[in-house]
């Protein structure tokens, strides 16, 4: 970084250099994906020229949110001095303070070190351990027993052991590296073809495993939650994400990306695509967003067309509200700063919140967000457009409401960072844009997920199996995955095996970004029984 001389010629360089040191400072740290390179292309804040366009949701909202100028108001209704006293009345000012970013001292990062001799396998256990995998053993097999006893005996089955679960799990996760059309090519004689793993255990044993696989067999009086097949082994993982690893003090509320197979998009009738995506249930997470690391998943599960229904979650800000609480029940007097979308953004779940010493930043759209208690004049856009990097805030106790313009207007409610201290969006080609602070580290954090999406959603499971505890059970397995891979990035296992390749396999088994992935799975595969 260039030294800040005391001339005067100097200067502006050196402030230059400052903001820049600053926007590093907040941006996210690309370690975890390797070589990534500078592409922010998925982020609105990122755009250099009007002929632009952005995957992100938020840029296309705002853009069918631009309208035209704004009608007469309608006869009656208070001019902008009323306007102005009753949001003055409800607690909210255009005089800003400045005030202290939330106090963080705790140092995330693993709470174990791991051996540098440490495997694929090694990281993987540390979430799902032997004890549940010989679980898994135990009502799989009593599984199979009961639904023999009501159908009629099966005399090619017999009852599965650890190393051959161990070895199921290691196909299943073979799809997330090579995206095959379906795990059985693993036997075929065609392109995604594998005749190591395929000697380890016949198609026809694999087939009947994947027939009577359970976690949780039978349902107990006790039980009415809809997940009761999974939700044992969901509670287990959840254990082992907060015992291995302390997250820092910025996270992201969000739903992962989780795209269907493009092989089985390109091979599938119009119906059965209509089918596959209609989805029994909605993840969201709570993610680390200097690391990538996973800290907490919820999911709601659709029963039914009432309320709490996913076509109502959709729908309801409020319902999202609900997912929030229940990702931060864990998070409370941490200090951590949450960033959301604008869904679950909205002024009664930031104070709400904020008692329990968790601050937000949100981006806020006057379609999507629960608008209550916010003020008026903040949510409309004026005749005229202001000049790009302008903004207006107004302010509430400790609650900023930022409206910001960049090709059109942009708002942000936060309670994590003080109206007063400034910020820059360094762009690509054309320089900087000012702004606030709050916005400089939405858009690192927004940034980050964008790559995470691009990168790591291309590794979840692509086995689809039409039984919802099924699919939420392959994708939880795919984010321990990625969580262990994680880790391995982060420990000396890394640096001492980072020229290498996974034991096993073969030049274009195991693509570079997500090695691990590929040597877990061989490794799991190898500790199966060959049978027949």
């Amino acid at each position: 970084m260039a030294e800040g001389g005391g001339g005067a010629r100097r200067r502006a360089p050196a402030l230059l250099e400052a903001a820049r040191a600053r926007y590093e400072s907040l941006h996210i740290s690309d370690d975890v994906f390797g070589e990534s390179g500078p592409d922010s292309g998925g982020n609105p804040f990122y755009s250099t020229s009007a002929a632009s366009h952005s995957s992100s949701a938020a840029s296309s909202d705002d853009e069918r949110e631009r309208p035209g100028p704004p009608p007469p108001p309608p006869p009656g209704a208070p001019d902008a001095q009323e306007a102005e006293e009753d949001e003055a009345g409800a607690g909210w000012s255009a005089t800003l303070r400045d005030r202290p970013p939330p106090r963080f001292e705790d140092t995330g990062g693993p709470t174990r070190k791991m051996p540098p001799s440490a495997s694929a396998m090694d990281f993987f256990q540390l979430f799902v351990p032997d004890n549940v995998l010989k679980n898994m053993v135990v009502q799989t097999n009593m599984y199979a027993k009961k639904f023999q006893e009501r159908f009629g005996s099966d005399g090619a089955w017999a009852e599965v052991t650890l190393t051959e679960m161990k070895a199921f799990l290691g196909y299943m996760i073979s799809t997330s590296i090579s995206h095959c059309e379906s795990v059985l090519s693993i036997w075929s004689g065609g392109f995604y073809s594998n005749r190591s793993l395929a000697l380890v255990m016949s198609q026809a044993r694999f087939e009947k495993i994947l027939k009577y696989f359970h976690v949780v067999a039978f349902r107990s009086s006790q039980t009415t939650h809809g997940l009761y097949k999974v939700q044992p082994f969901l509670d287990s993982l959840q254990n082992g994400f907060d015992s291995a690893f302390r997250p820092s003090q910025t996270q992201v509320l969000h739903e992962p990306l989780i795209d269907e197979d493009p092989v089985f998009i390109a091979t599938c009738t119009e119906r059965e695509l209509r089918k596959r995506k209609k989805r029994k249930f909605s993840l969201w997470v709570r993610q680390c967003s200097s690391t990538g690391f996973i800290i907490q998943i919820y999911v709601h599960l659709k029963e039914g067309g009432g309320p709490d229904g996913l076509d109502a979650l959709k729908n309801k800000p409020q319902l999202h509200s609900m997912v929030a609480r229940s990702l931060c029940r864990n998070a409370a007097g941490k200090n951590y700063i949450i960033f959301t979308g604008p869904s679950i953004t909205s002024l009664t779940l930031f104070e709400e919140l904020e008692k329990q010493e968790i601050y937000c930043c949100g981006l806020l759209s006057p379609r999507k967000s629960d608008c209550t208690g916010l003020p008026p004049s903040m949510l409309s856009n004026p005749a005229t457009p202001p000049a790009r990097g302008q903004h207006r805030i107004k302010m509430k106790g400790n609650m900023s409401l930022i409206c910001w313009y960049n090709k059109g207007p942009f708002r942000f409610l936060t309670n994590a960072y003080s109206p007063v201290q400034q910020g820059v969006i360094i762009k690509r080609k054309t320089g900087e844009i000012p702004c606030p602070l709050a916005v400089e580290a939405f858009a690192a954090h927004l940034s980050y997920i964008c790559k995470y999406d691009d990168k790591y959603s291309k590794y979840f499971i692509s086995h689809k199996p039409n039984k919802t505890w099924q699919q939420v059970f392959w994708f939880a397995i795919s984010i321990a995955i990625n969580n262990a891979y994680i880790l391995y990035k982060m420990s000396d296992a890394y640096h001492v095996k980072r020229s290498g390749h996974p034991p096993g396999a073969g030049a274009g088994a195991a693509p570079r970004l997500h090695v691990p992935a590929g040597a877990l799975s061989v490794a799991l595969a190898q500790q199966g029984t060959a049978s027949s």
